[in-house]
């Protein structure tokens, strides 16, 4: 009576015969887990076989009925996105009656090949890779610490670049790490520098927002975008970043980033101490160079709030910040960045005369374990004199099982047992015609 029922079930959904690994599941498999659920890379197991993947087929029916795997964290009624990963409503069901009716091998010639990965690069072999310059020691006890290494590119001419993958020398140390161009003279390792807020100081290994500092929450009130810390850096200096479950960064085709000649490069690195011994690492990135200058540079704007305060055990604390366009953009992609007590973003744009809201983005149950850059699908223009409001919430109480302490009054801190509140924007600006057109 079971088997008849189940074969009455695969027909009603559209399987003409009995659904195996094989023909109907390797197919989604290698389209949408194994970049990551294969020998060497992030995922705790792989799925490139049949012999790897069955094991796992109870876990992997629940992960994908309840669309917890692929990760994706963007609420699907705002916003298309070029790299969605959502599985489909199709796919989830192959899945699902793949394990409801035994999860089953099949022919193996049924099989497809395999998708073939560069074992130690996911953007490909790279032009040129640069290192940290240094086999740095962290030590076994203490804080954790974030370094700054700037180093040379020793480039005689101006190099665009395509892609950018930054990789730590050694992941049981390395919690996450930036490159960018290196805008400031001197070793920044070793130089105090102060904020235009004068509420931040920076020592090269840690930074934190003093406790006397004002506070405010409502960021619209006294934040614009770039401020501070990010036009101290550079809008557009950032080339990569290697943070918790995201992905390398290859840029939208027909974009790149330009590193002039003679530039330096600025690694910061936050080192954790998990193992409880000295460890050595050498961190480096890998540069995919473009054939020439792109038809629009891709640009960066980093838009922060720091002089927010989350009180101890607060379940669902609003902070916001704002940022008016002084030029016409056309926008790639939306990126929420917070830390443990993160529980969403939401990316509002109010263009010029309306009072209306439009939703970009909206991240309702951000997780710190992936952070993710959400590309969209087609470019958004946003004109000259729009206003951009982000809203976060954050969970500082016990009920929040990530977070690292609730009965501490929380402020602005590098350390990811303190908290950020960020908006990163990758944007072009618009052809002249394009620009011209708008402001007719």
């Amino acid at each position: 009576m079971r088997a008849a029922w189940l074969g009455l079930a695969m027909c009603s959904l559209g399987f003409a015969g009995q659904v195996t690994f094989s023909k109907d599941v390797a197919p989604i498999l290698y389209r949408r887990c194994v970049s990551c659920h294969r020998a060497g890379d992030i995922a705790p197991m792989s799925l490139l076989t049949y012999k790897e993947a069955r094991p796992w087929a109870a876990s992997i029916r629940e992960a994908v009925v309840l669309r917890k795997m692929p990760p994706w964290h963007a609420d699907p009624a705002y916003g298309h996105f070029a790299n969605d990963v959502r599985l489909s409503d199709t796919e989830i069901e192959t899945i699902r009656t793949w394990v409801t009716t035994g999860a089953v091998e099949g022919d193996p010639q049924d099989l497809p090949p395999a998708p073939q990965f560069n074992d130690a690069w996911h953007i490909g072999k790279p032009d040129l890779v640069i290192d940290i310059g240094q086999d740095y020691r962290v030590e076994g006890e203490g804080p954790d610490e974030y370094v700054y290494f700037t180093v040379p590119t020793n480039f005689t001419e101006d190099r665009w670049v395509s892609a950018v993958e930054l990789q730590p020398g050694n992941r049981k140390v390395v919690h996450h790490a930036h490159v960018f161009l290196n805008n400031e003279s001197g070793d920044k390792k070793d130089k105090k520098t102060d904020s235009a807020t004068g509420y931040m100081y920076h020592e090269g290994k840690l930074s934190h927002m003093k406790p006397d500092a004002p506070v405010k929450n409502d960021g619209c009130a006294v934040i614009d975008a770039g401020n501070y810390w990010g036009r101290r850096q550079g809008q557009n200096g950032i080339l990569g970043s290697y943070l918790p479950g995201k992905a390398a960064d290859a840029y939208p085709a027909g974009t790149a980033k330009l590193i002039p000649a003679g530039s330096k490069l600025t690694f910061q690195v936050h080192y954790s101490r998990t193992t409880g011994k000295a460890e050595i690492d050498r961190t480096h990135v890998g540069f995919i160079f473009a054939p020439g200058p792109p038809e629009r540079p891709l640009r960066r704007m980093d838009i922060s709030n720091y002089l927010f305060l989350i009180p101890a055990g607060e379940a669902n604390q609003e902070v916001t910040e704002c940022h008016d366009f002084d030029k016409d953009i056309d926008l790639l992609s939306l990126t929420a960045h917070m830390h443990f007590r993160g529980k969403d973003m939401r990316f509002d744009l109010q263009r010029p005369g309306s009072k209306e809201r439009e939703t970009l983005l909206f991240v309702p149950n951000y997780d710190f374990a992936w952070q993710t850059i959400y590309r969209l699908d087609q470019p958004v223009h946003i004109p000259k004199g729009s206003h951009l409001i982000i809203t976060a919430h954050f969970d500082n109480s016990p009920n929040n099982r990530r977070n690292p302490d609730a009965g501490k009054t929380i402020r602005w801190g590098e350390p990811s047992n303190e908290e950020m509140m960020d908006g990163w924007l990758e944007y072009v600006d618009p052809p002249s015609a394009q620009t011209a057109s708008v402001q007719q």
